[in-house]
């Protein structure tokens, strides 16, 4: 099953630094950059204004590069409950802006995203940024982390969209059995 073509935004999620990305599948694992970057929130401002800054910024992403689907990073409990809430929220509006526009999300934890990208489910940072640069073919890599995350993410999903789409399938079909 091809997936040409099929346009990702790749997330990853915070509420101070939030990572975005835009990539186009291309033939077989070629992937081609099309945006990257970071929306920042300042610490200073309340929540309320922190999500809607996020949520605003994402909308305009989604609206500007009308991805067919979103991958984002899956939260996961690091021992600060403070910075999971905070990333909660901002993921919460973030599939919020996707749902909106009737665009799918799927989420992936930080091992898959390296495991897919490196081999390795425990790459430390640099060796990701080494590898998402080789694979887009960048000239430079990708900064902040959160922007080079944003497209390992999003690569992930295109080499994993074909699996994805074929379970699909295959479950429809038993379904309609």
């Amino acid at each position: 099953m091809s997936l040409e073509g099929l346009r990702v935004m790749g997330i990853d999620p915070g509420l101070t630094r939030c990572g975005l990305s835009v990539v186009q599948a291309g033939r077989g694992r070629q992937i081609i950059p099309v945006a990257v970057g970071v929306v920042r929130t300042p610490s200073t401002a309340e929540l309320a204004e922190r999500l809607l800054r996020l949520s605003r910024a994402v909308g305009e992403w989604i609206d500007d590069y009308e991805p067919d689907v979103i991958a984002m990073e899956r939260i996961f409990e690091r021992g600060n409950v403070s910075t999971v809430m905070h990333t909660a929220h901002a993921v919460g509006v973030m599939v919020l802006a996707a749902a909106e526009r009737g665009i799918p999300v799927h989420m992936y934890t930080p091992s898959e995203v390296k495991k897919a990208i490196s081999g390795n489910g425990r790459a430390d940072k640099k060796q990701m940024t080494v590898m998402i640069t080789r694979i887009l073919g960048l000239s430079e890599a990708p900064k902040p982390a959160d922007a080079a995350d944003a497209l390992a993410i999003a690569v992930c999903h295109c080499w994993r969209a074909p699996l994805i789409a074929r379970t699909n399938q295959l479950t429809m079909k038993a379904a309609n059995q």
